[in-house]
């Protein structure tokens, strides 16, 4: 989760330099389209991962615990839309109209991802009892612990 959110940070960062001044310092503006591109596709490896390997087997298995995991993983998960989205502006994809059209959906994205990662980060630090989260303990029946008996 690291890496996608220091990016978006990254992003907003320099979007509120380029925004901001009126002279376009070139060094600003080529860190924030590395960001771009890297943000999204790396991301795009990040969701494909996760979703073969935590989303799908979660989901088949019943491993899932609460709601609160299913908003975690379904929001950071769901960064892919903002991410891609702005990746796909540097491509000049998206936003094709004006430059001030562009910069308008490119920040939007920007502060769509951030407040959809912290949705995540939110989630998936709570206590997934606070949601009505029960464990179902299949302990044996006196109650110990296996090879303690004593």
């Amino acid at each position: 989760m690291a890496i996608p959110v220091i990016l978006a940070e990254t992003l907003a960062i320099t979007e509120l330099a380029l925004l901001f001044q009126a002279r376009r310092p070139r060094l600003v503006r080529a860190l924030n389209r590395w960001a771009d591109l890297v943000a999204g596709v790396w991301f795009t490896g990040i969701v494909a991962y996760l979703t073969v390997n935590a989303a799908v087997p979660l989901t088949t298995d019943g491993g899932w615990r609460g709601i609160g995991d299913l908003v975690a993983v379904g929001s950071y998960l769901l960064g892919i839309v903002p991410l891609g989205g702005i990746t796909l502006i540097e491509l000049g994809v998206l936003g094709t109209r004006s430059e001030r059209d562009r910069a308008k959906l490119h920040a939007t994205f920007v502060g769509v991802f951030l407040v959809i990662a912290h949705v995540a980060m939110i989630f998936g630090m709570l206590d997934p009892s606070l949601l009505g989260y029960h464990p179902i303990h299949d302990m044996p029946g006196d109650g110990t612990m296996p090879g303690m008996n004593m």
